[in-house]
């Protein structure tokens, strides 16, 4: 029986791991964590908040899917929003999901990524 998920898995190219330390660390401000070394070996890189987990694994013939993303929950949207904005990252707003506040985000190999925040019905975020 499924649990949960324990992280999510996204492709980057050969030689992408400064730019995805500097997107995933420093713009979104997830933590760095250490890869078993077998699988370091592998290259890649993979981050943490919370209970969330990201790993970034180098695939050869890499190409960035263009509808798979992680949607990640967050606190705080619009000031999470100007944060990356102000770093650099491209924001874009996306209000077909009722009870959401939501924007898409793409980190330097062209990742897609989804936050999202529930609202209540009153439009403030939960």
């Amino acid at each position: 029986m499924l649990a949960a998920v324990d992280h999510v898995q996204l492709a980057a190219p050969p030689g992408s791991e400064p730019a995805l330390r500097a997107y995933y660390a420093d713009v979104l401000g997830m933590t760095e964590i250490p890869k078993p070394p077998v699988l370091a070996a592998r290259g890649g890189c993979w981050f943490q908040a919370g209970a969330v987990q990201l790993h970034l694994g180098i695939e050869d013939d890499f190409r960035p899917a263009e509808k798979a993303h992680p949607g990640l929950r967050v606190t705080e949207i619009e000031a999470y929003a100007a944060r990356l904005e102000q770093l650099g990252a491209p924001v874009t707003w996306d209000d077909d999901l009722p009870g959401h506040l939501r924007f898409y985000s793409e980190d330097p190999v062209g990742n897609r990524l989804e936050f999202l925040e529930r609202i209540s019905p009153s439009g403030r975020g939960t």
